[in-house]
């Protein structure tokens, strides 16, 4: 009987709190997903990070020994400041007067990748100036970027989504969930198509050193803006068209961007996922909409007694003028 009591008192109150606890299941399941992901990097990259400083040791000491006239320190400082150069994106391999990291199409590239907030990483700038335009440009730019592409993904789904699925929905008699299911596998297989399986059989014939695999994985990096910066295009040396092809993978970036997110707005137009999500959201109490009310009509009320007094107010004013009419045809009606 004690524990029919407890389930009976206890099944209101899970009921109560029902998004709470999905939240906290949400919580639980996101710190254990990015353990498991820090576990797998961790067992897969770690042997290889240790074979290569393994080879770079050894690479290090039969260096030294062909050339026994520097010493150990001065290779070091000498590495510490190439490496500390291919950090700004300035390579001691390649020819000074080869690529340039801010010519006008690389430039372009740059400022792309930074409104997208995607940034490679390759080229930042090397000046104080150009550290405090870049804080100033991306405090303007990037909610910029927020609002032009909201309103061309707003557009888009419009045609894209919307309209398709309404007119089959109504010429054709299926059904709306049907086919806003299919339609949103069918667009997720196109952008798929066109913006990850084209362009990396592309970038794997125009980048010599790319495979297939490496190319798709620039293009899955780049266009879910991660940007880990250890592919980056055009950066060969005697690249040809190298600003033609900076200026076309500029392109390809912001069209690949808003290809994702009109993909990613039409599944989240599901309804499977619109439930899915509500789980995880807090419901608006009755307190809450009965408080939005009360203050809601007593700012109708103040308004409404602010009328009234104003009104009394001009009538206080015309009650002298009232008056002496009122007086004055007394005083015409007497004589007469």
């Amino acid at each position: 009987m004690l524990q029919s009591l407890a389930g009976r008192s206890c099944a209101p109150l899970l009921e109560r709190h029902r998004s709470a606890w999905y939240f906290g299941f949400l919580v639980s399941g996101y710190l254990l997903y990015l353990l498991f992901g820090a576990v797998v990097f961790s067992s897969v990259e770690l042997p290889n990070e240790d074979l290569l400083r393994q080879d770079l040791s050894k690479a290090k000491r039969h260096f030294l020994k062909e050339h026994e006239c520097l010493s150990e320190q001065q290779l070091e400082s000498f590495l510490a400041r190439v490496l500390e150069a291919s950090s700004y994106g300035v390579s001691v391999l390649r020819n000074t007067s080869g690529n340039w990291n801010w010519d006008f199409a690389s430039a372009l590239f740059f400022a792309s990748t930074v409104l997208s907030t995607t940034g490679y990483g390759h080229a930042v700038p090397l000046s104080d100036g150009g550290k405090a335009f870049c804080i100033v440009y991306s405090i303007i730019g990037i909610p910029f970027t927020l609002l032009f592409l909201t309103a061309v993904v707003q557009r888009l789904t419009f045609h894209v989504t919307h309209r398709p699925v309404f007119y089959i929905h109504t010429h054709w008699g299926f059904s709306k969930h049907a086919v806003s299911l299919v339609h949103a596998f069918v667009v997720g297989f196109i952008t798929i198509s066109f913006f990850f399986l084209i362009p990396a059989a592309v970038f794997s014939v125009l980048e010599t050193e790319w495979n297939f695999l490496e190319s798709f994985y620039f293009c899955f990096i780049s266009l879910s803006t991660i940007g880990l910066g250890d592919y980056v295009p055009g950066e060969e040396d005697n690249q040809k068209f190298r600003a033609l092809y900076k200026l076309g993978i500029t392109c390809y970036l912001m069209l690949g961007l808003v290809a994702m997110l009109v993909v990613l707005e039409t599944f989240c137009e599901l309804r499977e996922l619109k439930k899915f999500r509500k789980l995880f959201y807090v419901k608006k109490f009755s307190g809450e909409d009965q408080l939005q009310i009360l203050e809601h009509d007593q700012l109708s009320f103040s308004s409404i007694s602010d009328q009234a007094a104003g009104l009394k107010e001009d009538q206080k004013q015309n009650e002298p003028f009232v008056v002496a009419q009122l007086c004055a045809h007394s005083d015409g009606s007497v004589n007469n």
